[in-house]
């Protein structure tokens, strides 16, 4: 529950929802997944999971959609005999917390930490902190997806959470020809992921692209036309015609080869867990160039290099090349053959499942 539902066409959440499912459908468990009705899938059934296709007025109502959209997926819980309800995040939906099934345990994934989000008003920042508080009150077990926020929940709610991380696949056959869509060419080319907020770096990034000597194209990747950031963005670096705005791209294949021919891949994110997609870009051979903050450098150690500001992202940019650091690259899919498979972490959380019903 909490995600806009499966197949993924949307985020993080959304991908692990998807794996988790169809792992615990391919383990023998009866498994269910709330889809918001704004999703293009509308059949019941993916790969063994249960669909449950619950009213949402998002498109019509705007943000308060998805209050209107968790409270129906909440309701409907009531109606079914669920021995766990997994909620990933809580912002629109812990407001709902006394109308959660008793019989079910509620177990919660804290996501990050959404009251810092820049994109937010004071007031938006003053009721996110109350939901976080009631999402931790009302579930039965939490969950963090890193260290950070795991630590961050000890401190502040006196809790204890479990700890996990999201999940990635390695890479294993890149193809070159997926570049030409795009008109680069291998390891000539810079790019980002990343949904358009401020927390996330771009315009530092983009800012540091500008005042390098070297103007190699830059790709940007992400929703660049649903908010007024985006065209923010957008109409700043207009004139600069190497960094090329390419939209939201959610085939992992394409995505996965960008990756793996990039240059440099840059890794914004400054509020949150273990990002979905830094997992990807490690997986994927990138030599990746993370926002200096304790989530990112939990994951990435010393097997990438970090920026600060826009002089930061000028100097890497003009000083290196991956052909030089693939100790960094092998570093990376190493962490992940390791620590962050997608089975390994699918395994994690069942085994937690168990243990909180023991």
């Amino acid at each position: 529950m909490g995600t806009r539902g499966i197949p993924n066409y949307h985020g993080g959440f959304e991908q692990f929802a998807e794996y988790f499912s169809v792992y615990l459908a391919n383990q023998g468990h009866d498994v269910y997944v709330y889809n918001s009705s704004m999703h293009p899938y509308q059949e019941k059934t993916f790969k063994g999971v249960h669909i449950i296709h619950c009213k949402d007025p998002e498109n019509r109502i705007g943000t308060a959609g998805q209050f209107i959209y968790d409270v129906n997926s909440i309701l409907d819980s009531r109606k079914r005999n669920f021995d766990i309800l997994l909620q990933l995040g809580y912002t629109s939906s812990s407001v709902w917390y006394k109308l959660l099934p008793k019989k079910s345990m509620v177990i919660t994934n804290m996501d990050g930490l959404e009251w810092k989000r820049s994109k937010y008003s004071k007031k938006i920042q003053s009721f996110l902190k109350v939901a976080e508080s009631l999402a931790v009150k009302s579930s039965d077990h939490l969950i963090s997806d890193s260290v950070g926020i795991q630590n961050y929940l000890n401190t502040k709610y006196n809790v204890q959470s479990k700890y996990i991380a999201y999940g990635a696949d390695l890479f294993h056959n890149p193809n070159e020809k997926v570049l030409n869509d795009f008109e680069v060419k291998p390891y000539k080319y810079n790019m980002l992921v990343a949904r358009f907020e401020p927390e996330n770096n771009l315009e530092t990034i983009l800012d540091g692209v500008v005042l390098s000597n070297k103007k190699e194209t830059f790709l940007v990747v992400g929703k660049h036309d649903s908010n007024a950031f985006g065209a923010y963005l957008k109409k700043k670096y207009q004139h600069h015609d190497f960094i090329k705005f390419v939209g939201g791209i959610y085939d992992i294949d394409i995505l996965n080869n960008l990756r793996y021919y990039s240059n440099l891949y840059f890794h914004g994110h400054s509020v949150g867990g273990t990002n979905p997609s830094l997992l990807e870009a490690m997986s994927s051979n990138a030599l990746i160039v993370g926002h200096k903050n304790e989530f990112n450098s939990s994951i990435l150690g010393d097997f990438a290099f970090y920026f600060e500001s826009d002089i930061d992202v000028k100097g890497i940019i003009e000083s290196i090349e991956k052909k030089d650091y693939l100790e960094k690259v092998n570093g990376c899919r190493n962490e992940i053959v390791e620590k962050y498979n997608w089975n390994t972490i699918n395994k994690q959380y069942l085994e937690f499942f168990k243990d909180c019903l023991k």
